[in-house]
């Protein structure tokens, strides 16, 4: 993870929720380093799901109590702490 942020893995995204959307229901968590959703690389279009990087450690617990199972657009959101990927050595 770049620098000393630490991930929130969020899933069961709107279509339409954009990257502005998920640093608002985040951002009362603390200071945000990076929002990401996951972009099909040929249509472009979301894969329903993103990242938030969060500045400090002690933020993501709450974070992901608080945001998983709220409703965004329609959708139950589907929060996690992000794990690193495995690597494909």
């Amino acid at each position: 993870m770049p620098g000393h942020a630490f991930t929130v893995y969020v899933g069961n995204l709107p279509w339409q929720a954009t990257e502005d959307d998920l640093a608002a229901l985040f951002a009362e968590f603390g200071p945000i380093v990076n929002v990401r959703i996951i972009q099909d690389p040929v249509t472009g279009r979301s894969r329903g799901y993103g990242f938030v990087e969060l500045a400090s450690r002690e933020d993501v617990p709450r974070a992901v109590a608080s945001v998983d199972g709220r409703e965004l657009n329609g959708r139950i959101l589907v929060v996690s702490h992000a794990r690193p990927r495995p690597s494909r050595h």
